[in-house]
């Protein structure tokens, strides 16, 4: 993590979906800024490595090993965080699953750990600080909700049907929410990224749509978890008064 200014300082982050990729990353180049960061997920020894990392170079963070689908824990992670680092003021919405297949193949067990996932997770996460954003945004802000949706949350692709119509519910709902709560000093702004080197792309099982994805690694530059991170980090930097409501991020060289 390189040093970078407190531009951030007088600011407290959580981060879902933050033992890996999107999530790390951010926490990190938040932390960098400034930020105080909670990271949240459910492997702990990959989250206090990276609390670990933070601290080492001069960042304030804590771990917390939490399952967004469970309500319960989400509202005990936010009690914890509000006593150990403060009032938060910037929520990543980040975690989530991708599991590809042909939607003949039935795989309802892979479509409801997307939709617990990418959808009920995001909103219990919503739920739960949405009383700490509007306390921040009565204050005058700035108030952060990011909300990681996809380049899929518009576009069409084969196979990726159920994953695509998750996104679309988390571009929407980020779209609606912004008529509710920017006239209450809330920024809320959708990141919806191409194709990144991600663990999501591991947890494909389909052999030809992962056959497909590596295939593209010889035309395509991916983005990296770092790109994502960097382009968050400056969102929620920017001047009160600014907010960048959708943010498309892609290879320069994926057409779509």
């Amino acid at each position: 993590m390189s040093a970078s200014t407190n531009v951030l300082s007088n600011r407290v982050a959580v981060i879902t979906g933050a033992s890996s990729g999107i999530g790390e990353y951010t926490a990190r180049a938040l932390a960098s800024r400034g930020a105080k960061v909670a990271l949240l997920a459910r492997r702990k020894e990959k989250l206090e490595q990276h609390v670990q990392a933070i601290k080492a170079a001069g960042g304030k963070a804590m771990a917390l090993t939490v399952d967004v689908t469970d309500p319960a824990a989400v509202d005990a992670a936010a009690k914890q965080i509000a006593k150990e680092l403060g009032a938060v003021d910037i929520v990543v919405n980040n975690a989530g699953v991708m599991y590809p297949n042909p939607i003949e193949d039935v795989r309802t067990e892979q479509w409801n750990q997307q939709i617990d996932l990418n959808i009920k997770g995001l909103m219990n996460v919503i739920g739960t600080f949405m009383p700490a954003l509007l306390v921040a945004g009565a204050k005058g802000g700035p108030a952060d909700l990011i909300n990681i949706s996809s380049i899929c949350g518009e576009n069409i692709f084969s196979n990726f049907a159920v994953y695509c119509a998750t996104k679309a519910y988390v571009l929407h709902l980020s779209k609606n929410l912004r008529t509710e709560l920017g006239p209450k000093n809330i920024r809320v702004c959708s990141i919806d990224p191409g194709i990144v080197g991600t663990e999501l792309i591991g947890h494909v099982d389909s052999k030809a749509v992962k056959e497909a994805l590596e295939g593209t690694k010889s035309a395509i530059d991916w983005l990296r978890p770092e790109d994502i991170a960097e382009t968050i980090a400056f969102t929620v930097c920017m001047p009160k008064h600014v907010n960048l409501q959708q943010v498309t991020i892609m290879p320069t060289r994926q057409p779509m």
